[in-house]
């Protein structure tokens, strides 16, 4: 049984449409990419999947279990984590107790209470900042643990958000562009920690991405929107010669890939 299906998922906004029967699946274990030119639904599609947004039709199943009516903080606490396009960061924070407020659900929410000086165990608060940097140091962010996230540059910012999904140790970790805004070195680390991460925790992978050198480095299989459809779903090799796809987004784009 797949750990992610989506079984024909539509939504619109004020009668334009966003989804329209999209359909696929992810294995557990599995590096999937989701691409598509600007406004091809792809965060549309992950905000379903971590429900911020409720779709008209279809359904969504994670291990079984059907995602309807369930909130975001249900589905956190089942094991989906997530980036976000743009950056959801305590800028004031430093990276290491950015990274240990994504073990909130793993120690329990006391912890939240310990960041913000109210009452509770402070044992909590030790154990998750051991673990975070534990996964500091595993995103290659060790350097900047203490570092205020406002001071990093951005790419720098975007690895601290990955390090913060990773850390509530995710079943499926929802990736929206994490190498978005970085240099070639930068999104090399990126690729690199996921598939280090995947192969040695199990971690199931959806990825956004726009840096299709990333994608065909670092995926086993794509799916492929446009304009709220899907046109096409393969293999990296399969994608690179698939005509519809040369057309609606990568062109000369994937020759470079």
């Amino acid at each position: 049984m797949p750990l992610l299906e989506i079984a024909n998922l539509s939504l619109a906004f004020s009668g334009l449409r966003a989804l329209a029967n999209v359909s696929f699946d992810v294995e557990e274990g599995e590096i999937v990419g989701l691409i598509g030119p600007n406004g091809a639904g792809k965060s549309t599609l992950l905000n379903c999947i971590s429900r911020l947004y409720q779709p008209d039709g279809g359904t969504i199943r994670f291990d079984g279990h059907d995602l309807g009516g369930r909130s975001a903080p249900e589905v956190a606490a089942m094991g989906i984590r997530r980036t976000f396009q743009n950056l959801e960061l305590f800028r004031e924070a430093s990276v290491r107790e950015n990274v240990a407020l994504g073990l909130v659900y793993r120690y329990g929410s006391p912890l939240l209470a310990e960041f913000l000086a109210l009452p509770g165990v402070r044992a909590k608060q030790r154990a998750a900042l051991e673990d975070a940097e534990r996964i500091v140091s595993e995103c290659g962010l060790g350097e900047w643990a203490e570092a205020r996230v406002a001071e990093l540059p951005y790419g720098l910012q975007k690895l601290v958000e990955l390090a913060r999904a990773l850390a509530g140790h995710p079943k499926l970790l929802l990736l929206d562009e994490p190498a978005a805004g970085m240099n070639r070195e930068e999104s090399t680390q990126v690729a690199e920690t996921v598939r280090r991460l995947r192969d040695r925790d199990g971690i199931t992978v959806l990825l956004i991405e726009h840096d299709m050198r990333v994608v065909m480095t670092v995926c086993e299989r794509i799916v492929v929107l446009d304009h709220g459809e899907k046109i096409a779903e393969g293999s990296p090799a399969e994608i690179r010669r698939s005509p519809a796809v040369i057309k609606a987004y990568l062109g000369d784009e994937l020759e470079d890939a």
